[in-house]
């Protein structure tokens, strides 16, 4: 047997309130990369008119950093990818093989990293953050040796530039509201820019290195000499100011003519250098897919843009909200009316939960540790599921009666997700006590779904057009739970390391038929379609299968995770059965030979969390990297 990796389906970038988000883009303007969570992502651009040209031609996320990430920039060359991380350290890896093999690893400061640059050569790198002793670094990209001294700053730094022509010049900005330049190399001290009267969150050199730009959170946005570091001219608004709020980000156009910043007023801005004027001013207020629960509407704080980088093959930008949505906007010199725009969704925060949905179309449905749910097409795309959804964490979603799916968050709710695709207004059903597990019985009108509380069991009825609830009340702490439509049974997994199963008849009558006793936790339940077999995972890492006509022992040999089983699938024609773990990895196992399997080593930082088959040959994972990936299965004849 053998899974050989389709495709990915990347996390949206980190955002964080009142901070820059690093955003940037390949010279072709045809790859994004970014931070998110752990994992540094460089994804393609769909539909871009270079996209030919690109050298990245499908996702990738990089996932060997030990901390979280903070910003992933990829080199003028296009061939490797920086990435920084929480910790001080740098990785720069290989872009373009078929494994992102490690270049070099540079610890630069003992702390935080919030921005690197490259130089225009590919030889040097700056990276500046917040540490003890220093704030910022430069050094070889080779030997990461020192290439001159960063120094001049009282505070954490939160941006760095290089001119990309010899004579080398590189400028810092930093939150004492200053900005230092740099003469180099080896860069050293040249003179201190006090132009900001508050923090100073980015700055960007023009691709000519004839100047460069800062932006602020005073709202300001300066133009300087690329070579003297001499303030030229201060760029205006209607307000005074070029923005009305925090300028988070700037960037220049590949005619190092035009720029683009992104501000907190929920705006972006194109402006003209060349006659120091404003040309177009795009309003994201109130334009947020995320819906009402999160504040969607004019002027919410979702809307917020705090990462933009321009796109020379889009000839336009792209900016990341706050609530983690990227836009995309390209034809800027069309103005406003002209230019198209779309966004690309993706996950913010870790994945708890997925399901194939049985409509039309088959969507993949993804619950999010931040209350959204999202539905993937067969292509990848994103879409948001509208809605009155839950206000916090999604804890599980299941194919619920009637096509429908669904879900109980956090907010201790049960939500039910329409044929339609859409969160229905009603049922919305308190849950007694906070929802952990679900899972859903025999279908049609009427089908039971199972949802284990902290206190015991809510009982379902009568979705999805309403929601009739029974609770029975248990004294063992549930821990995992699952239904066999086909034999009306239902397994409960507790922590007393045993599984209660019981048979179901209806209303709130729980008859119970069997215990099972295993070794730890029963962390994962998982029936086999036809409800003839019930895997078993436990928080030690094993696997047991049972025979549900006499519940012995199928097998008892799935044993190679090394961490909790958090998720455990059979295949719809119940031949094999995969498994997520907090040990990163995925295993797909053979019932009919229980020593063959297929390791998929690492395939989620921090742990995966949800599996679910697409077909007989293929499934998707995702885990706390907030990313989903989809496998081909070659199995044992």
């Amino acid at each position: 047997m053998s899974a050989t990796l389709r495709s990915l389906y990347p996390a949206n970038p980190a955002t964080a309130r009142a901070q820059s988000t690093k955003l940037s883009s390949d010279a072709q303007g045809t790859t994004l990369s970014y931070a998110a969570g752990r994992t540094a992502i460089v994804r393609p651009l769909p539909n871009s008119p270079s996209s030919s040209a690109a050298k990245v031609k499908s996702a990738i996320s990089y996932a060997e950093h030990s901390q979280p990430t903070t910003v992933a920039r990829i080199s003028p060359s296009g061939y490797y990818c920086a990435s920084a991380d929480a910790g001080g350290n740098v990785r720069i890896w290989d872009l373009v093989g078929g494994e992102q093999i490690l270049k070099s690893e540079v610890r630069v400061v003992a702390g935080r990293l919030n921005d690197l640059c490259w130089d225009g050569e590919n030889a040097r790198m700056i990276a500046v953050g917040n540490g003890r002793e220093f704030f910022g670094r430069a050094f070889l990209v080779d030997t990461g040796s020192s290439a001159g001294e960063i120094s001049g700053h009282s505070k954490p730094l939160n941006a760095v530039a290089l001119k990309p022509q010899r004579p080398f010049r590189a400028v810092t900005a930093s939150d004492d509201n200053t900005l230092v330049f740099y003469h180099g190399v080896p860069f050293k001290y040249n003179l201190t820019l006090t132009t900001h009267s508050r923090f100073v969150q980015d700055v960007k050199y023009a691709p000519n290195g004839e100047r460069f730009v800062s932006v602020g959170s005073d709202g300001k946005c300066f133009v300087y000499d690329g070579k003297s570091g001499e303030m030229l001219f201060e760029l205006m608004g209607e307000g005074g100011n070029a923005h009305a709020g925090t300028i988070f980000a700037v960037d220049f156009a590949q005619d190092s003519k035009r720029i683009v910043t992104a501000s907190a007023d929920g705006t972006v801005k194109v402006w003209d250098l060349d006659a120091k004027a404003l040309l177009s001013s795009f309003d994201f207020n109130g334009k947020n897919d995320l819906g009402s629960q999160a504040g969607g509407g004019g002027g919410a704080t979702v809307d917020q843009q705090v990462g933009v980088t321009w796109l020379s093959g889009a000839e336009g930008f792209a900016s990341v909200s706050l609530g983690g949505e990227i836009n995309i906007v390209s034809g800027v010199s069309q103005g406003v009316s002209g230019a198209k725009m779309s966004k690309l969704h993706g996950a913010c925060a870790s994945i708890t939960s997925l399901v194939k949905s049985s409509s039309s179309g088959g969507a993949l449905l993804a619950g999010t540790f931040d209350g959204r749910v999202l539905a993937y097409d067969a292509q990848g795309n994103a879409s948001l599921v509208q809605g009155p959804r839950h206000v916090s964490a999604v804890s599980a979603l299941v194919l619920g009666p009637d096509n429908s799916i669904v879900s109980i968050g956090m907010d201790e709710t049960l939500r039910v997700i329409g044929s339609d695709g859409v969160y229905a207004s009603s049922p919305s059903v308190g849950t007694t006590g906070y929802p952990k597990f679900l899972s859903a019985g025999a279908g049609g009108e009427g089908g039971a779904v199972f949802v284990g509380t902290t206190t015991g069991i809510d009982i379902f009825t009568s979705l999805p057009s309403s929601a009739n609830k029974t609770h029975v009340p248990q004294k063992y702490t549930i821990s995992s739970i699952a239904a066999a439509a086909a034999q009306n049974t239902l397994a409960v997994g507790a922590e007393d390391g045993k599984v209660y199963v019981y048979s179901y008849g209806g209303g709130s009558k729980l008859d119970e038929v069997k215990q099972l006793v295993r070794q730890a936790t029963i962390s994962a339940l998982a029936f086999s379609v036809d409800g003839t077999l019930l895997a078993v995972g436990e928080g030690n890492g094993k696997i047991t299968v049972y025979n549900t006509a006499d519940w012995s022992v199928k097998t008892s040999a799935w044993t190679f995770h090394t961490a909790r089983v958090q998720t455990i699938q059979f295949s719809p024609d119940g031949t094999h059965a995969i498994s997520g773990s907090l040990d990163t990895h995925v295993y797909v196992w053979s019932v009919a030979k229980p020593m063959k399997r297929i390791q998929v080593a690492k395939a989620h930082a921090n742990g995966v969390t949800a599996v679910c088959w697409l077909d007989d040959s293929s499934f998707a994972s995702a885990g706390a990297d907030a990313c989903i990936k989809v496998w081909d299965v070659k199995k044992h004849a």
